[in-house]
């Protein structure tokens, strides 16, 4: 009968430990599967769209807080710029010009949204002044000949503007782009 008993005890505590540990899992599981999954510690990745107009945002507070900040229009004029609002772009542009007339990056910008309105004119004005403020100032010289050539139909003019591009400096990537753009205009029967 002592073993019968201790068979009895034993399988019992079997019987017991077995329904505990599939009784304690389940819950532990429950518990386990209802904790909140970790958020992630990395920024999701942001749009390129929505992080230009996140710097238009910035740029724009920036020039609202400090409006003799140079810079600040510099930054707001570019944002516009690369997100293909020509008129804004200018605006932002003349705030800096204001500031500091003698930019000829940010004169060259701007003729550049004014060529996109199709105020050739302008545009080429803009290119002109810059490269008086800095006659080397390759960009601007580089894009009056896309005015003179593209848009005013002057084949001589935009050969000119370009083959001084390429005497100022020959193995920059402004001259490469000259001498292709020349080769292209010389071999373009439209315009010979």
């Amino acid at each position: 009968m002592d073993r019968n008993i201790w068979a009895g005890v034993g399988v019992g505590l079997a019987v017991g430990l077995g329904i505990g540990y599939f009784i304690g899992r389940g819950h532990g599981s429950d518990a386990v599967n209802n904790l909140p999954l970790p958020v992630a510690t990395q920024p999701a990745a942001v749009s390129p769209e929505l992080a230009l107009q996140r710097r238009i945002f910035d740029a724009q507070q920036a020039t609202q807080r400090e409006p003799n900040n140079v810079q600040a229009w510099i930054s707001l004029g570019n944002d516009y710029y690369d997100s293909h609002q020509p008129q804004k772009s200018i605006e932002a542009y003349d705030k800096a010009l204001a500031l500091d007339p003698r930019n000829p990056n940010v004169l060259t910008d701007q003729g550049i949204m004014y060529r996109e309105l199709k105020a050739f004119d302008k545009a080429l004005a803009n290119f002109q002044k810059a490269n008086a403020i800095d006659p080397k100032h390759l960009q601007s010289l580089f894009n009056q000949g896309i005015v003179y050539a593209q848009d005013l139909k002057d084949k001589p003019k935009a050969i000119k503007v370009w083959k001084r591009v390429i005497e100022l400096d020959p193995a920059s990537l402004q001259a490469q782009n000259s001498q292709k753009a020349i080769e292209e205009l010389n071999a373009s029967p439209a315009l010979r």
